[in-house]
């Protein structure tokens, strides 16, 4: 069986200008961050990036990435909307595609079962239809004729997503509360990488935890990096939790741009490594 261990400069290295990229994770929690730094340190841009969107979403369309953000919201949970994502929707700073958290699950799902679309009853009746004039509505072909609208799938060219566990086949694991929609993400990309807290044997997983965590197989994955804190700052239960310190930090450095330059300094313009040691000496 194939070893996809790969590393985070790697897999960004598969990124080219105007890809469709999905993130994991939920809000500010589980997110590849990691991978994530790495996408900053980069020069690709012009990415459409679908996401349940955090930190990732506001650090990428800080760092101008970001042609279009399809997203169902952008939060870091204990600070409800996030900052430098709110700085540069409203300067419009790229092109926004709002959707109800159902209908964006909707589109990846209608992705990984390679659908067109999928039709759904949310947002009938509310703004957004008006706000995405491109969705379309559909007539139930049965007896009843109900009125549906028709998400489009949401095809990804790289999907990038962060477990609490990993084999180098690519199976993964999550030991938190929830799944989000990881899986999803994976199955509507072309290419997938997961990062990880900690790879170990595929005998360990039922160790670790039960089998229905185990919501990612080695036929979703075509990378598997090693990233113990990769998903920091956001939350990784049971590993860690949100570091609720470092992320007032970044969400004041959305008004004061002097603060900006040092954070960005101090925690961006580095490597993984030093952003680790950093993030361990504070």
């Amino acid at each position: 069986m194939a070893d996809k261990r790969t590393t985070e400069a790697e897999a960004v290295a598969e990124l080219r200008d105007g890809m469709t990229i999905g993130i994991g994770g939920w809000g500010s929690r589980r997110k590849p961050m990691s991978i994530i730094r790495e996408i900053l340190r980069s020069p690709v841009k012009d990415l459409t990036v679908v996401s349940y969107g955090g930190p990732d979403a506001g650090l990428l369309c800080k760092y101008g990435k970001v042609k279009r953000l399809i997203y169902g919201f952008v939060s870091l949970d204990s600070i409800p909307l996030e900052p430098h994502f709110r700085k540069e929707r409203q300067a419009g700073g790229f092109e926004a595609r709002e959707l109800d958290e159902g209908m964006l699950q909707w589109g990846l799902y209608a992705a990984a079962l390679r659908l067109p679309f999928l039709p759904t009853r949310a947002g009938l009746g509310t703004d957004v239809m008006q706000i995405n004039p491109d969705l379309k509505l559909v007539q139930s072909p049965y007896e009843d004729g109900e009125e549906l609208v028709a998400v489009p799938a949401l095809e990804l060219d790289v999907a990038f997503i962060h477990m609490n566990r990993a084999d180098v086949k690519g199976n993964g694991q999550y030991l938190g509360p929830d799944c989000y929609f990881d899986d999803l993400y994976c199955m509507a990309a072309k290419q997938r990488f997961m990062s990880c807290e900690k790879i170990i044997e595929t005998s360990g997983f039922l160790k670790e935890g039960t089998v229905h965590t185990l919501r990612i197989n080695r036929t979703m994955i075509d990378g598997v990096i090693e990233a113990p804190g990769g998903a920091h700052f956001t939350e990784c239960p049971p590993d860690y939790g949100r570091d609720e310190k470092f992320q007032s930090a970044y969400a004041a450095t959305a008004k004061d741009p002097k603060a900006w330059e040092n954070f960005k300094a101090d925690y961006l313009d580095v490597t993984e490594a030093d952003y680790q040691r950093k993030v361990n000496e504070r």
